[in-house]
């Protein structure tokens, strides 16, 4: 993650949204991390929060993060999902609602099957949607399910991913 966002400029045109699964009282530090290690801001979502190019937001510990119109996120505290909360399942099936195919996703490495489903719902509304390849993965639980359901648009490394996320839209234009 921290090298995908440390290759976009601080001018990259799209939000981004971010649910990371890390231990309890790791995502204040862990999102300091990646907003000084990186040129566009990267912060703790809050409810209602506007979404604006060149910043990144990270789901808050406990619960759910999904957008629920085309400009804002929403913090929802529905029960875990795949025995997980912030769930990346629930961003992603929000997202292809409310962006179908002017969104990208990815599934970086991780154990179980958290968003592979989702993310084949993100590819089937029109997305692209990158999933993480073996070589590079840590974990390749979400990323390899992902791939065997076809959800994957691309399968690449994290830096590769950066360079296809940094060309993509110049190609919308």
């Amino acid at each position: 993650l921290q090298t995908i966002l440390s290759s976009l400029p601080k001018s990259y045109p799209i939000p981004i949204v971010i649910v990371q699964h890390i231990a309890r009282g790791f995502t204040e530090g862990f999102g300091r991390w990646l907003d000084e290690s990186s040129d566009i801001t990267v912060r703790i979502a809050s409810d209602g929060e506007p979404l604006h190019p060149g910043n990144a937001y990270l789901a808050p510990e406990g619960c759910h993060m999904i957008t629920f119109n085309r400009d804002r996120l929403a913090l929802v505290d529905d029960p875990p999902r795949n025995g997980l909360r912030p769930s990346v399942s629930h961003l992603f099936e929000s997202v292809a609602r409310v962006f179908g195919e002017n969104s990208v996703g990815i599934l970086l490495t991780g154990m179980g099957r958290d968003g592979a489903r989702e993310l084949k719902l993100m590819r089937d509304s029109g997305a692209v949607t990158i999933a993480q390849d073996k070589d590079s993965s840590i974990i390749h639980g979400m990323p390899g399910e992902a791939i065997s359901l076809g959800a994957a648009t691309y399968v690449l490394p994290p830096k590769k991913i950066a360079k296809l996320l940094t060309s993509l839209p110049r190609k919308k234009r």
